[in-house]
Order: structure tokens, then sequence, then C-alpha cells
């Protein structure tokens, strides 16, 4: 997870504190914050948080960039929940407290709406496999269909492509952000015509092998 030794963007509205990482989903709503500060001060910003468009509330904040301010809507509170995960007690600043706050959903799938989040490590390109691996793995979480693991090469570059699964647009620091939202009754359609094609079978062995066929183009 983020550390000290990454960049910090100051918090316009607070100056007191530092963010080393953000991620935010399309309409520019906080999924993940990691902060840096002083107890008091990382209180008082939770307390502004809970007084919404109030005097001294916060339901809007912006983060500060070499290039830009960026704004980061609150959305609702009760969606998040905060974790302090490090304690600094000697540094040139005084005793500093690492504040995570994140979306339910990034640690646990709304299955109910077949939704979920998911917060990766940045990586380079030869390691996309773990990222592919543990993103497959929350779709199996959330879907309510039963999916065979081997139909994973199929299905991930189909939810890519109806935009089930999207990579969220910002992202500063060391995470990157994921957004599934199933279309439960579209994905049911687009399962059966490839089942009864033999693109998806029960046996690995048994598929039949033309990913360039016109069936498959058809619901890609």
């Amino acid at each position: 997870m983020p550390t000290l030794s990454q960049a910090l963007y100051p918090i316009d509205e607070c100056p007191e504190l530092m963010a080393d990482a953000c991620v935010c989903d399309g309409n520019g709503t906080l999924i993940f914050l990691s902060l840096w500060g002083r107890d008091t001060a990382i209180q008082t910003f939770l307390a502004r948080l809970t007084l919404g468009r109030d005097e001294q509330g916060l339901n809007q904040f912006h983060l500060l960039t070499e290039k830009a301010s960026v704004p980061v809507a609150v959305g609702n509170v009760d969606r998040l929940e905060k974790c302090s995960t490090r304690q600094y007690r000697r540094t040139l600043f005084g005793s500093m407290v690492n504040l995570w706050l994140y979306d339910k959903r990034c640690a646990k799938p709304d299955k109910a709406n077949a939704k979920a989040l998911a917060l990766l490590h940045k990586t380079t390109p030869s390691h996309t496999d773990s990222h592919t691996d543990r993103l497959w793995a929350l779709v199996r979480e959330t879907c309510p269909l039963p999916l065979l693991d081997h139909w994973r090469d199929v299905l991930m570059p189909l939810l890519l492509s109806q935009s089930m699964l999207t990579r969220l647009p910002l992202a500063l620091g060391a995470l990157d952000g994921y957004e599934l939202r199933l279309d439960v009754p579209v994905l049911t359609q687009l399962l059966g015509d490839m089942i009864r094609q033999r693109i998806l079978t029960v046996s690995p062995d048994t598929a039949v092998r033309q990913h360039a066929s016109p069936g498959l183009r058809r619901v890609a």
C-alpha cells in the first residue's frame, strides 16, 4: 500500500493533511483515500465530512497536484469505512497517523445488485496477469450466475467490451481502481449464446477454439 516515500498531495481545504493515494469513480466521487497528518487534524477532517453542506462541512475537497487542483466529491459518508493503519511517533512533524477511507464495496461486493469495486497496485504490463486473476475472482464472487474458471479468457474481454468492467478514471498514487457493474439479464443472454455455440463448455478441451468466429464477434 502507499508509503511516505511516494508523492504527497496537499488538500486545499485542510492544509495540515496530505494524501498519498486517491481513487475516484467516473463522477469524481471518492472511492479510496490515504491520508497522512496529526491525529487531531484527521479527526477534524472526519468530523467535517459528516457536516456535509453545513458550515465548515466538506462535501467536496481538492487535491493539489503539480498540474492541477483535482476536485473530489465525498458523496454519501455512510458508504465509507475508515481504518487507521500506521502511526509514526518520531517525525519532524510530530506523531503522524495514516488513515484510509474507502467505499465498503472495495472490501465486500454488493451481490444483491451485482456490483463491486477493486483496488489493485499499479504494475507493469509484465504483471497484468495478476490483475486479471484478481479481477476474475471478483467477477465470480459477485456474479449470481455460475461461472467456470476456464471461461475467464473469453468472459473478461467480453465484460470489458460491454462496459460491465471498467477502470476508474482518477487514480493518484500507487493504486488503480476498477468498477464491476454486471448487467445480469444481458450477461445471461450472452452466456446462453456462447454455450449454444460451444464457445463456453463444461470442459476446456471441448470448447470451439474460434475466438474470431462470427458468433463471438456478435457477442463481443
